[in-house]
């Protein structure tokens, strides 16, 4: 038996298939015309009756049946022309009302036209005033009105569930909003207009005395001030708050956060508008406070015409490509159209990972997923000779202090000789700009991974004064939530039931998010001639007990009582204090207010050269007493310990279970 295969799912007419959704769109363009046809019918017989008190004189029928159909035709066109039936009915609003009035007013001056200059000898056609000014409030009014009563029919079904998979839900839980500003109207817009979130407003909270008792959206009123908080959430028997203030100052998320904490109260927050107007997230997407909230960093403002300029089009290569800070700098280096980005790294799986991320149909051919070390010779040269990069972005690095303590070759033989070699093919193959990521950790180095990265600055400044490539450097602090940094190792800390080890209680250090970071290293590469330092502004050092105490209240529980709190002493290599400068180096502002720039004092030539020649003796044979002590000769500034120093002595436990604070 042979099958019939003319079926409606292999011809294209199952159910959601292109002809299906064609006859859809069709059956509702038909019906709506048909609405707005008879919405404009009956305003204009409507208007005839109110002109004549619904007494209509028998001759004046023949006029009505004349002049129906043009008057309807001339506003159907009207209405077409001004665009007020392009777009989609159930998300008409207060913006579209100047579509109406400018068809209103069109399809109105039309017929006064008529009117004032046809002779008597066509009265058919001569409509009077008085029912074209009705007729137009009527029919257009009425067109309008349609599309609202469609929008909200939408937003009620909605609100049912009968949207996103038809969800239903059964229990909301009831909220209140800390912000009755353009955030807060906008949060409580969308929790109102989403059926697929468990949520129901029960009012605002405002710390504005203004706006006590008004109304803000709909039957929602600002019931009292934050300092209100502990009554109403008892007497409304409040699930959770939402902080929806669009850019809330750490020390307010802060305070709400404690009294929340006091109530107790579990506090969440919308997304920054910065993030929803860049498209990253909706408005709706509430989420838990994190530690990026309580430090309060500000959304960067970039100059994206110089950023354009400067990668828009170009070869761009960035190397450690699979780690926090690489992967973060190839998605705003994408953002930015690049003719082709290289992403340079040797961890496969990382190197997948951000391939993945970054590719989409629009991308093909653009993102160029490169195995590579960066240190291999004959790897990096081909590369360079077949892509011919020509913005050098070199993220690549041994990072973590501890661990570089006791892998000293390996991390003088990455962030110092591999930066070399990076270096001179940009410089060979003239790339337009190689900017080096380095760290405070460089200012003063006590540790073998800041003297490394100071070591790396001076190369690159140093090959910069021979070559036509511009050589900067990018110096700021730890980053939260990069790789084995210290925020995601209280995390998890947290999760294993404490308790969460810090090295002293005294310790501080500065922090930024990931994207500010590699935004501003971005707009750093375009400032500047070359042999810069560009130091990020980072704000006010934050206490690491304040922090680790912070990140224990944000997952509901108390510091000191419910996880411990250790202190397991410094360790190799580290400070209490982090510094962005040198006291010999002059800060200066730049064109960009997070931006600052250093201009280092000239380096000798063959100093540079004489000590990457002896450093890379040293690693050669394995030498780190040796290696320790010329780097304190070669870095007059740096205090490494040597060898002895730098073993434990009392406390061989604090290396087993130790904080990264790096």
């Amino acid at each position: 038996m042979i099958p019939n295969t003319a079926t409606e799912e292999t011809i294209g007419t199952g159910e959601g298939s292109p002809f299906v959704r064609f006859r859809n769109r069709l059956v509702s363009s038909g019906t709506q015309t048909i609405l707005d046809i008879s919405v404009f019918m009956g305003g204009f017989i409507i208007a005839y009756l109110l002109r004549f008190d619904f007494q209509i004189p028998r001759t004046n029928w023949h006029y009505v049946l004349v002049q129906t159909p043009f008057i309807v035709l001339l506003q159907f066109l009207a209405l077409t022309l001004a665009g007020g039936r392009a777009f989609i009915w159930r998300y008409t609003d207060l913006n579209h009302i100047k579509l109406f009035l400018y068809a209103a007013f069109g399809s109105l001056l039309a017929v006064v036209l008529l009117r004032v200059t046809l002779s008597d000898t066509h009265q058919a056609w001569r409509i009077p005033l008085s029912i074209s000014f009705i007729d137009s409030m009527l029919a257009f009014g009425g067109a309008y009105a349609l599309r609202i009563l469609r929008r909200a029919v939408h937003e009620r079904n909605k609100r049912r569930g009968n949207v996103r998979g038809n969800v239903t839900v059964k229990t909301r839980r009831p909220v209140l909003l800390i912000g009755a500003g353009q955030a807060g109207v906008l949060a409580a817009k969308e929790i109102e207009g989403r059926g697929d979130l468990d949520l129901e407003i029960r009012g605002f909270v405002d710390d504005d005395r203004m706006k006590l008792g008004r109304s803000v959206i709909r039957r929602h009123k600002v019931l009292g001030s934050t300092n209100d908080l502990p009554r109403l959430v008892e007497s409304l028997g409040i699930d959770h708050v939402v902080i929806t203030m669009a850019q809330a100052s750490r020390q307010e998320i802060q305070r709400i956060t404690k009294i929340c904490e006091d109530i107790p109260i579990r506090v969440r927050i919308i997304p920054g508008l910065y993030e929803i107007l860049d498209g990253r997230v909706e408005i709706s997407h509430i989420r838990d406070v994190q530690i990026e909230d309580l430090l309060g960093r500000v959304p960067v403002q970039l100059d994206v015409g110089s950023i354009s300029k400067e990668l828009t089009g170009k070869i761009v290569m960035v190397t450690g490509a699979g780690g926090s800070i690489g992967s973060e700098l190839a998605r705003q280096a994408v953002r930015f159209f690049p003719a082709k980005l290289l992403l340079i790294e040797r961890a496969e799986f990382a190197l997948f990972n951000i391939d993945r991320a970054l590719r989409d149909p629009d991308s093909s051919g653009v993102i160029v997923p490169l195995v590579a070390d960066i240190g291999d010779v004959l790897r990096m040269r081909s590369i360079f000779e077949t892509y011919r990069p020509q913005v050098v972005i070199h993220a690549a690095a041994h990072k973590h202090v501890p661990l570089m303590e006791t892998n000293p070759c390996e991390a003088i033989k990455n962030n110092v000789l591999n930066t070399r070699l990076l270096s001179e093919l940009a410089a060979e193959f003239e790339a337009d700009a190689f900017v080096l990521i380095s760290t405070d950790k460089a200012v003063r180095p006590t540790s073998i991974m800041g003297a490394s990265k100071r070591l790396a600055e001076l190369v690159v400044q140093e090959i910069g004064s021979r070559s036509a490539t511009r050589f900067v450097a990018v110096r700021f602090g730890n980053v939260i939530g990069s790789n084995g940094s210290a925020i995601p190792i209280f995390q998890e800390q947290i999760r294993k039931g404490g308790p969460l080890t810090i090295t002293d209680r005294r310790m501080r250090r500065y922090f930024m998010t990931i994207p500010e970071a590699a935004q501003l290293v971005l707009q750093a590469s375009t400032i500047g001639n070359g042999g810069e330092v560009f130091i990020l502004h980072m704000g006010e050092q934050v206490s690491i007990l304040e922090l680790a105490e912070a990140l224990i209240s944000l997952s509901g529980m108390k510091p000191h009582e419910d996880i411990k709190i250790v202190e397991i002493g410094i360790r190799p290599g580290e400070k209490l204090n982090e510094e962005l400068t040198f006291e010999t180096e002059a800060a200066a502002a730049t064109s960009h207010p997070k931006i600052f720039i250093s201009k280092l004092a000239p380096v000798s030539t063959a100093a540079i050269q004489f000590g990457v020649q002896r450093l890379t003796q040293l690693i050669d044979d394995r030498n780190e007493a040796e290696l320790r002590r010329f780097l304190n000769e070669l870095i007059p500034e740096a205090n490494l310990a040597t060898l002895n120093e730098r073993l434990p002595q009392e406390k061989p436990e604090a290396f087993v279970a130790g904080s990264a604070i790096s």
